[in-house]
């Protein structure tokens, strides 16, 4: 059911070596770029009309219009499971709680007397946050994008989520659920790579956003890649990913189950175990038989994802190489399930969420831990971060000098600016005193 990578024997290789030899899915977003592409520029320049048509080709759909009414998000609201109105109520004061604390204050560094350099942070004035609709339905995406959104001080949020047939072109209703219980009023019934587009360019019924967030499938992802410059994105999200470095301390049951949660997202999802144990490795693969048989998905995500080239058992021969290994890969969602896993997880610097011990799942992270869980794939943990408040702020650098700090330093400025030959520069400032550089003190 799922293979296994033997780094037990020579040393291991360092940085690109490694990573070649771990599993990863293949994706490629720059082929995909060159379909969404007409798609894009359809949206450009017929607008809603553009969106109407895809969503009859690509989710055989009418619709009427693409804002979705606010009394159809009241109506989901009011018609929601009150189980699942709890539970998102509790995800939603957790993430606050934690996105809550990331908010950053402006800050003056006075550099000389009378020459201060001041770092105010800014929102991003608007940003458009997409919710997959494809194999589930995330809620939980609607809220991990609009909370640090909304607690960053974005002044306008709207939602995309694809229209769905089953309930009359309107995005599933749990997605609207959560948007009205997060005061999210925009919401749009578009998917794929014409929402990317009508959030990058405007449509009569859509004003244009800054930014673009949240996961999709390899058409948002290519949309994202295609609009970058024109809007701001988080990521190009690629298929999810676990790492769970175990060693044999770890409970094979658990192991196994967190490697299936994953799995269950989309057959190119990765499952990946980094143990110096063959006896855990045995015990998983034994587990994985037991649990996969007794779940859902099976045929159509689990075995796929499980089975894929994206997934391996790897054995390494002791942790120290688990730590290499695990760093190479760069996991969306990596596990230390060892006998002294915070301290391991010190140590890590490439992940984007890292899950300490037995008793913190990666699910727990999807849902309630508090913590954001739109991260980075595809190893670019190793550059990036997931999402959080700061990536809907920008900062920005306000300079203030009286003339006399100004005068201290122009000899430094004019000495610069006349070594890089940009005399221009140097003159900006000589023309502030009578064309003179003034004498240092």
């Amino acid at each position: 059911m799922i293979s296994r990578i033997d780094l037990r024997g020579d040393a291991l290789p360092e940085g690109g070596a490694l990573r070649d030899l771990l599993p990863r899915a293949e994706f490629d977003v720059e082929a995909a770029l060159e379909k969404v592409r007409p798609i894009c520029e359809d949206v450009h320049h017929r607008g809603d009309a553009a969106l109407v048509e895809y969503a009859k080709r690509f989710d055989r759909v009418e619709l009427t219009h693409v804002r979705v009414p606010a009394e159809a998000l009241a109506d989901a609201l009011e018609q929601l499971d009150p189980a699942v109105r709890a539970a998102l109520e509790e995800s939603i004061r957790r993430t606050r709680i934690v996105h809550r604390a990331q908010r950053r204050t402006s800050h003056t560094t006075q550099v000389v007397p009378g020459g201060t350099v001041t770092e105010k942070w800014v929102p991003v004035q608007r940003v458009g946050l997409y919710a997959p609709g494809g194999r589930s339905v995330y809620p939980s995406s609607v809220i991990m994008n609009a909370v640090p959104a909304q607690e960053a001080g974005v002044e306008s949020v709207a939602l995309a989520s694809p229209p769905q047939a089953e309930f009359g072109g309107l995005p599933h209703p749990t997605i609207l659920a959560a948007c009205a219980l997060l005061g999210v009023d925009e919401v749009y019934a578009a998917g794929g790579a014409q929402a990317v587009a009508m959030f990058a360019h405007g449509t009569e019924s859509c004003a244009p956003a800054n930014m673009v967030t949240g996961p999709g499938n390899i058409w948002v992802a290519a949309a994202k890649r295609y609009f970058t410059g024109r809007i701001g994105i988080d990521a190009e999200a690629g298929p999810t990913e676990i790492a769970v470095l175990a060693d044999s301390t770890a409970d094979p049951v658990h192991v196994a189950a967190d490697l299936i949660s994953q799995a269950e997202h989309d057959p190119m999802a990765a499952a990946v175990l980094v143990t110096d144990s063959e006896e855990l490795a045995s015990a998983v693969e034994a587990e994985l038989k037991t649990q996969v048989a007794a779940t859902k998905h099976v045929d159509d995500r689990i075995v796929p994802a499980l089975a894929g080239r994206q997934s391996a058992i790897v054995l390494v021969r002791d942790l120290e190489d688990g730590l290499k290994v695990v760093d190479a890969y760069g996991a969306e969602h990596l596990e230390i399930q060892t006998a002294d896993a915070a301290a391991l997880a010190d140590r890590v610097r490439n992940a984007g969420a890292i899950f300490i011990g037995p008793w913190a799942p990666v699910s727990l992270g999807d849902y309630c831990a508090g913590s954001n869980h739109v991260l980075p794939t595809g190893g670019c943990a190793c550059h990036s971060s997931g999402l959080s408040v700061q990536s809907f702020l920008r900062g920005i650098h306000v300079v203030d000098y009286t003339r006399d700090a100004l005068a201290e330093v122009t000899h430094h400025v004019v000495t610069l600016a006349e070594a890089e030959d940009l005399p221009a520069h140097g003159a900006a400032l000589k023309a502030r005193f009578g064309w003179k550089v003034p004498e240092s003190k």
